[in-house]
């Protein structure tokens, strides 16, 4: 598997995220863990939100069963957003950028996942009413404690980055973003450039190119995803045209659709780190598969095309 830098560190480009690990059992969640290293995966993503923060626990239950050892991965969580009638951690109704909850969602998960530091921690979407003093405080405490060795965000445009930054002591490395095949709006808005078609509005505020010049890492998150959350697009009979092209591309470099829906987002020279949300051995190992496959550019055009997009 290939490997990218991010903050100095050496990482796997492809990245398994944990959010459906509580339906495991401990024995399945180690199955899994065991599976995504064998393939290759160093880094692992959560959320204090993901299922109350069970998904973490049972990744920390998992990894116990293993031989696995904490310093031979990269464990990132994502923390801000709470429901304050219902304690910090399930599914909220509102962000909470504070310095004291920062540090506390931290120490939170810490404890459920197990770890003594966490390699790097992710505002979880942008919070409106935050106050970019109040983080900058929260992030340098956890960083002089060695609880947090990196930091990023998660669904920010570039000027809620360039804000943010403005304060900080250190480098903004990571934003995680919905991307893939079926979720391509940064790529198809920089090929509309001056049109008045559906295609050429800028939801993203032209992040992909933020990205690069900045040396940012975008984490490709729901990678196999149509709409949000609407369902997988591999296999399913909505979307004829493009398994028959994604199929005909897989034979060619004998793997599976998925290694080439990986392929697909690594082809992108933005250096993107792909998300797998899969808790199943074989399609992690598939999936992950797709890091060691180059495919050409034209079967990048090829693909985006039968996804139903078009070149102006």
């Amino acid at each position: 598997m290939k490997k990218i830098n991010i903050g100095g560190m050496e990482v796997s480009d492809v990245a398994l995220g944990i959010m459906r690990m509580d339906a495991l059992t401990k024995e399945e969640a180690a199955k899994a863990i065991q599976a995504a290293v064998d393939s290759g995966i160093n880094y692992i993503d959560s959320a204090d939100i993901y299922a109350a923060g069970q998904s973490s626990i049972r990744f920390n239950e998992g990894l116990k069963l293993t031989d696995i050892k904490r310093e031979d991965l990269f464990i990132q969580t994502k923390g801000g957003i709470v429901n304050p009638n219902k304690g910090d951690i399930p599914y909220g109704n509102r962000y909470n950028f504070g310095k004291d909850h920062i540090i506390s969602a931290v120490d939170g998960e810490l404890q459920r996942l197990g770890v003594d530091y966490l390699d790097s921690f992710l505002l979880h979407r942008p919070d409106p009413l935050m106050e970019p003093e109040e983080i900058a405080e929260a992030f340098d405490e956890l960083q002089t404690a060695g609880k947090v060795r990196h930091f990023g965000v998660s669904n920010f445009n570039p000027m809620q980055v360039e804000l943010l930054q403005s304060y900080l002591s250190q480098r903004l490395e990571i934003n995680q973003l919905q991307f893939g095949i079926m979720h391509s709006g940064m790529i198809d808005f920089g090929m509309h450039t001056n049109m008045h078609d559906a295609r050429s509005i800028d939801h993203d505020g032209q992040f992909l190119e933020y990205a690069r010049l900045n040396g940012i890492t975008i984490q490709a998150w729901s990678p196999y995803q149509y709409g949000m959350f609407a369902g997988v697009f591999i296999d399913n009979p909505k979307f004829p045209e493009l398994n028959r092209k994604m199929q005909e591309v897989a034979d060619i470099y004998g793997v599976t659709k998925n290694a080439i829906a990986t392929a697909w987002i690594l082809r992108h020279p933005a250096q993107f780190q792909v998300l797998l949300g899969t808790m199943n051995p074989q399609h992690i190992k598939e999936s992950a598969a797709g890091s060691d496959v180059k495919i050409t550019g034209q079967e990048w055009y090829d693909i985006y095309y039968a996804a139903g997009n078009d070149m102006p």
